[in-house]
């Protein structure tokens, strides 16, 4: 069948997958797929595999496979999702039964899968499964693994690669990315698994790739026997395969098109400059309607665009309260936990919401899902959900306290999800909290919504700007900023719990240069607006420049530029628009004595490049992009910034 450029044809025991950007053949061997090509239409090369067993493998689980059956059907395009060609693929060994899911979208350089299984399998003695196989025929591979850490309480370096070229006895990789490049070429694979960061994986055998001289497979699903029912099928992780030429940009800026699929991203609903007061540590001390609606003028005067009411809003006390007595366990006991606070609220939240909407500012609320038996309370958490909805139009909701132990609590997380965002038409917005917890990461679960990366306070001193500039700076190599809540601070707020001679504590930094750290992903106001300084509102009108152009910035894939953030260095970020002929640049000049800089570019070695400041402390300027792709920068004195829009030209 063939769909939007996407085709699934079964001849003579080939099964093809393909659309304009990349071709994959598979052996069809009764529905147990053996891989064969990898065809990357776009740079005119082939990659010829080599296996004779299957790509999905229980070692030491050999029955001959039975049944096979395929599925082609169109998928039409929601709110969230573009059309795509769907392509099922099920087979049966023995009591097991298989099922792979392939996802097709015109014009992506990548084919997505998904696992699914059911009925019964042994354990195999600890012997993990494989999900994903390419036998390589050749020694002369590079490969790079990149491990990601979340938790982001208790971890502040969030990116790890290790590099490694295939030898006869195998390596063990840990990571949810895996790049494969030819030697002397600028051909690629990559893989990425769709699932929670390696370390926190359910049924996690210690790692994700097995890499050695002819053969690299995929290992951990995210399941084991005890999670399978013979009447349903259990999905487990998945994963992406994809194709490019043009070395490193070629195949970042290939994953970057398959990511970019999972969740479109529409202009007033995924783009957003949020306002909560938690990070002002006030708890849910201060929330109530008079508190909310101070707040909400603030807001406006700063511009930020959705205000969001954290732990307090409701009548149940949770764990997190400033107040003594609360608990976040058997929450549906009380039947009244999650109406809006009586005293707090005693108008309820319509009039915090019609002096929003007057403001031109949407609400959002904080909740967490009843965890209680493996959220077995799901479907009342997702009614909950959709008559917040539907009785106050709140949409945005931010996801807390997640703890995800064992499949059944992944399922039914994933099931409450899935009925609120039906029962919206895919408006809705969960902002995924990862700072704690057994949670689903950066690379699984990402159409539900974006990712809140970071408590971070100037209570505990662990709030330094050029931190979180670091950390947003590593995630963007690969995966979208447009994804991540990045927070800036009241950085007036506990001045003297910072070492006086330190260079680089908050209230050193200026304000506009907090705020622009956030600009290439979702800003994020983590401070009660009330408790800024008249000065703060200083910033009011570049954060009006900024909404202007939001959107333009977040269309383009954008990735880091210059050196990593240490808090002297020059660095930054680079957004590529489809043409790849405009764009925009976000360039920071950290606490440092050089006035100008070098920075290499992406995709633009040899070009004339002209530049116009949008804002901050540049100036207008054009320049031929060196060979090596690079291009100086001025800015005017230390810890300044410059956002510019760019344009090839003569």
């Amino acid at each position: 069948m063939t769909s939007h450029k996407c085709s699934a044809h079964l001849n003579n025991n080939l099964l093809t997958l393909e659309n304009n950007r990349i071709r994959r053949q598979y052996a069809w061997n009764n529905g147990h797929l053996i891989s064969r090509k990898i065809r990357d239409k776009t740079a005119g090369h082939t990659w010829s595999l080599a296996a004779s067993t299957s790509d999905f493998e229980f070692p030491g689980y050999n029955d001959e496979p039975a049944d096979g059956d395929l599925v082609v059907s169109e998928r039409a395009a929601t709110p969230i999702k573009p059309a795509h060609l769907r392509v099922k693929v099920t087979t049966r060994l023995g009591t097991l039964h298989v099922r792979r899911v392939f996802r097709l979208y015109p014009g992506c350089p990548a084919i997505a899968c998904d696992l699914y299984l059911r009925g019964a399998f042994d354990d195999a003695e600890n012997q993990y499964a494989i999900m994903e196989r390419l036998s390589i025929p050749t020694p002369h591979l590079k490969l790079d693994g990149v491990q990601f850490f979340d938790a982001t309480d208790h971890h502040n370096n969030l990116v790890s690669v290790r590099s490694i070229l295939p030898y006869q006895s195998a390596s063990r990789l840990s990571g949810n990315l895996l790049f494969i490049r030819e030697f002397d070429s600028d051909n690629g694979l990559f893989i990425l698994k769709e699932a929670p960061c390696s370390d926190v994986q359910l049924a996690w055998p210690g790692y994700d790739f097995i890499c050695q001289i002819g053969e690299i497979k995929l290992a951990g699903i995210g399941i084991g026997p005890r999670d399978l029912r013979e009447d349903e099928w259990t999905r487990c992780y998945g994963f992406v395969t994809g194709a490019s030429g043009g070395g490193e940009y070629g195949l970042l800026s290939a994953l970057r098109s398959y990511q970019s699929r999972v969740r479109l991203h529409k202009s007033g609903r995924d783009n957003m400059i949020m306002l909560n007061t938690w990070g002002d540590r006030g708890q849910d001390a201060k929330i109530g309607e008079a508190f909310a609606l101070a707040e909400a003028e603030k807001a406006a005067r700063l511009g930020i665009t959705h205000f969001q009411l954290d732990d307090g809003w409701q009548a149940g006390r949770s764990s997190n309260s400033a107040f003594d007595g609360g608990s976040l366990e058997n929450i549906w006991d009380n039947p009244d936990y999650w109406t809006p606070h009586p005293q707090r609220f005693p108008n309820g939240l319509r009039p915090l919401i019609e002096r929003c909407r007057e403001l031109g500012i949407e609400l959002g609320l904080w909740f967490n899902p009843s965890a209680d038996n493996s959220y077995a309370h799901w479907q009342k958490d997702a009614a909950l959900l959709i008559a917040l909805n539907r009785e106050y139009g709140i949409r945005t909701f931010k996801i807390d306290g997640v703890d995800i132990p064992d499949k059944r609590a992944d399922v039914n997380l994933r099931a409450m999800f899935e009925r609120v965002m039906e029962a919206t038409n895919y408006e809705a917005v969960f902002n995924l909290d990862v700072t704690a917890g057994r949670r689903w990461g950066y690379h699984y679960g990402n159409e539900y919504g974006n990712i809140f990366l970071e408590n971070r306070y100037t209570d505990w001193q662990n709030y330094y700007p050029h931190w979180t500039l670091r950390n947003l700076w590593m995630l963007s190599r690969y995966l979208p900023p447009q994804n991540l809540q990045i927070e800036f601070l009241n950085k007036w707020r506990n001045a003297g719990g910072y070492p006086a001679d330190d260079p680089l504590a908050p209230q050193r930094v200026p304000f506009d240069y907090c705020f622009a750290i956030t600009m290439m992903a979702q800003p994020l106001a983590w401070f009660e607006a009330s408790g800024l300084p008249e000065g703060a509102f200083d910033i009011a009108p570049l954060v009006q420049t900024y909404r202007q152009h939001q959107e333009g910035i977040h269309a383009g894939q954008i990735f880091p530029i210059g050196q990593e953030p240490s808090g002297e260095s020059w660095t930054g970020f680079q957004s590529i628009q489809k043409n790849k002929e405009r764009g925009y640049l976000l360039i920071f000049r950290e606490l440092n004595e050089r006035p100008r800089a070098k920075l290499k570019l992406w995709g633009l070695a040899g070009k004339t490049v002209h530049c116009r400041l949008v804002a901050g402390r540049g100036a207008d300027f054009g320049g031929t992009v060196d060979t090596g792709g690079r291009l100086t920068f001025q800015l005017p004195a230390p810890l300044t910034f410059a956002l510019y829009e760019w344009r090839i030209g003569e």
